[in-house]
């Protein structure tokens, strides 16, 4: 893995986790306020990654499910160009999901991903597979609910259970 080492965000994050989603292509980017909303109310269920100077390098951003307490939703994961391709975001999973597990008790994970984000695709299952956790897929989002056209389908990704 990068020197980068992992931390829990701040609101002074939110612009740098902005200019991270916005450079990553991949992302649906929120507000610029809404990253700074996220670091406020969900950092105990957030992880940034920081270079030695502090500046932010990658983020994952999730919440637990409200009728599903034992399950953490992953919303984003998203790392620095200049920082990919050197275990940041399977680091960054792995923490949150031991992080989580013992300050909320969950024991499963589920995020969307669509068809053509293969990165994501194989970050999951690897960690399911790591982890000796099932992985199930189903369309929760059909494209044709997106207002905006020319959205793909959010897969649903059901991991767990997670062995400690």
């Amino acid at each position: 893995m990068t020197a980068a080492h992992i931390d829990t965000p701040k609101v002074e994050d939110g612009a740098a986790m902005w200019r991270i989603a916005r450079d990553s292509v991949t992302l649906d980017l929120n507000s610029s306020y809404s990253y700074l909303l996220w670091c406020r109310d969900f950092a105990a269920t957030s992880a940034v990654a920081r270079r030695a100077d502090g500046e932010p390098v990658g983020f994952i951003t999730g919440y637990v499910r409200p009728e599903s307490p034992r399950t953490l939703v992953v919303w984003q994961v998203a790392v620095d160009r200049g920082h990919r391709g050197r275990g940041l975001a399977g680091a960054l999973l792995e923490d949150l999901a031991v992080k989580v597990a013992g300050s909320h008790g969950v024991d499963r994970i589920e995020t969307t991903i669509t068809p053509d984000n293969t990165a994501s695709e194989r970050l999951f299952t690897s960690y399911a597979e790591r982890r000796g956790a099932s992985v199930s897929r189903e369309v929760l989002f059909d494209a044709g609910l997106f207002p905006d056209g020319g959205h793909e389908p959010e897969v649903l990704y059901r991991i767990g259970p997670i062995a400690a």
